[in-house]
């Protein structure tokens, strides 16, 4: 609820109204039309007031770190779905030349002494 979240924070409720019409949180909403705060709203509303506060940073300023702190956050998603899947190509590649292996006509890792005439 918008009156405890505020008062959690120390905050008017028309400044959470105001972070809501400016898109920086968007809270669901019960069947009575009451905003309901996630966690993750309650973190990005105290960073928020980290910004403004503590380093004077704008709504404007705000919105362009939000943003690009979503971009990133996207970015890295991408990039650990990369890594996953290059990893689990890594392993099809090594459990198919293992399997390669077993069917070679000289096996592997097996050495062979080949010496020449003097």
């Amino acid at each position: 609820m918008i009156s405890v979240v505020a008062e959690m924070l120390g905050i008017h409720q028309q400044t959470l109204r105001l972070y809501e019409r400016e898109g920086f949180v968007k809270p669901k909403r019960s069947g009575g039309n009451t905003r309901l705060y996630s966690d993750e709203d309650i973190e990005k509303i105290e960073m928020i007031l980290r910004m403004t506060r503590d380093l004077g940073v704008n709504r404007a300023g705000v919105e362009v770190i939000l943003s690009m702190r979503e971009k990133m956050e996207r970015m890295q998603q991408e990039m650990d779905e990369m890594v996953t899947s290059m990893r689990e190509e890594l392993a099809r590649e090594m459990r198919r030349r293992d399997e390669d292996a077993k069917h070679a006509l000289v096996p592997m890792g097996k050495k062979i002494l080949v010496r020449r005439g003097k």
